[in-house]
């Protein structure tokens, strides 16, 4: 199998503007292609999880990856799949940001050597004359062209400000940037970023007469048709400071039973042969799976040994066992009135119910449990000794849980 056919066989390819040509520059390894990255966080998330994992794949096979650094567009925004304008961020904070990705993204691509780059488009974008630019690149873009794209559609209804109309020609223009600086023949991208895409293509070839490709990654959405990556608590981030290795391997550990096999496909290396043979699995094997997806994942990420810390915390969590490395909260002694603590105050402290009357329907409901030990009566009481050492793993329902120690 060729690195183009694998790609195709794990589903990863959307939309390619030449699949003869693309697939053969991927396969004798002179693909020199760029994924663009905008610093709106100082971390990247499970969102961009799938074109690291593309960018890592493609490096394997002898292509060089260039990770474009927004800290230009990173002024403007990205209006794509968006309902309202981004909040404005200071150049030293967009700098901050840049850094910590590049911290991040080393896990998956080798920057050593030449072998990868990591270039900023502030570097192009910020010194531009704004009448030089107009001359030069407006009279390639119709504006009749640019609002039939998905990405300014869904702004059209709401408003959509001419700041944030700016992005296509930006980004275009960094696709010509980087062809004539670095001969990058190649963008990849969302699936939602190809009208982006194509406006790079067709600047290049407008201005140099010469052909570059463009190739959309499938995006990562669940069974539902709703995008991945998202918990009640918010993003799940790849920087083990905003989540920790442990929730992490829970997040994918959890994933529905009809995502689990499209999820190894997408990312993780395991041989293609070895996940097909997981087709036919189903009830208490298809959690076997759902263990080997979180242990590949966190360890891609986080490391092995990290990995094999959360599958054990994992596992003794499941055991009614307290484990090291779960999400813990910390009791002082203000919490205890007369050496006691009530169940539902519990459940509130350690977030696992937003407010006493949440805590309190839950208990009601048969979904709380202290090490393993059901609790109905919402008068329960703990003292302080209950949660001393390793402390005591607070549940509710199957999925939430917290380790909860007295300080």
């Amino acid at each position: 199998m060729t690195p183009y056919e694998e790609l195709k066989a794990r589903g990863l390819i959307a939309q390619v503007t030449n699949e003869e040509e693309i697939s053969k520059m991927i396969n004798e390894g002179k693909a020199v292609f760029y994924i663009g990255f905008d610093p709106t966080a100082n971390s990247l998330h499970v969102g961009h999880f799938m074109a690291l994992c593309l960018m890592k794949r493609l490096q394997m096979a002898g292509n060089k990856p260039i990770a474009l650094i927004g800290g230009g567009t990173g002024m403007i925004g990205d209006p794509s799949g968006r309902s309202d304008m981004r909040q404005m961020m200071t150049p030293a904070i967009i700098q901050h940001n840049c850094d910590c990705f590049k911290e991040q993204m080393s896990r998956f691509i080798d920057f050593s050597d030449g072998k990868a780059m990591m270039v900023n488009n502030a570097d192009w974008l910020m010194n531009l004359n704004y009448v030089e630019f107009l001359r030069e690149v407006g009279p390639h873009f119709s504006v009749n062209r640019m609002l039939t794209a998905e990405c300014y559609k869904q702004r059209m209804e709401k408003g959509l400000s001419f700041l944030e109309f700016n992005y296509m020609i930006m980004q275009s223009y960094d696709f010509y940037e980087l062809f004539l600086r670095y001969g990058c023949n190649m963008q990849f991208g969302g699936d939602d970023q190809w009208s982006n895409m194509l406006g790079g293509t067709e600047l290049i070839r407008r201005k140099l007469g010469k052909d570059a490709h463009a190739m959309t990654i499938t995006l990562l959405l669940n069974s539902e048709g709703k995008k991945m990556g998202k918990t009640q608590s918010g993003a799940v981030w790849l920087d083990p400071n905003k989540t920790s290795p442990f929730e992490f391997y829970q997040y994918w550990r959890n994933v529905a039973d009809a995502d689990v096999l499209k999820c190894l496909r997408m990312l993780t290396f395991l041989p293609i042969g070895q996940i097909d043979a997981m087709d036919q699995w189903e009830g208490s094997q298809l959690n076997e799976a759902k263990e080997i997806l979180a242990y590949e994942l966190t360890k891609l990420v986080h490391g092995e040994e990290e990995a094999s810390r959360a599958r054990e915390s994992a596992r003794a969590l499941f055991g009614n066992g307290a484990a090291a490395e779960m999400p813990t909260c910390e009791l002082t002694d203000e919490d205890f009135q007369e050496d006691a603590i009530d169940i539902l105050t519990i459940l509130q402290k350690s977030g696992l119910a937003p407010s006493r009357s949440e805590a309190r329907r839950n208990v009601e409901q048969g979904g709380v449990s202290v090490d393993g030990e059901a609790v109905t009566d919402t008068r329960k009481t703990y003292k302080k000794t209950e949660f001393a050492g390793d402390g005591a793993v607070v549940k509710r329902g199957k999925k939430k849980f917290m380790k909860v120690i007295v300080k």
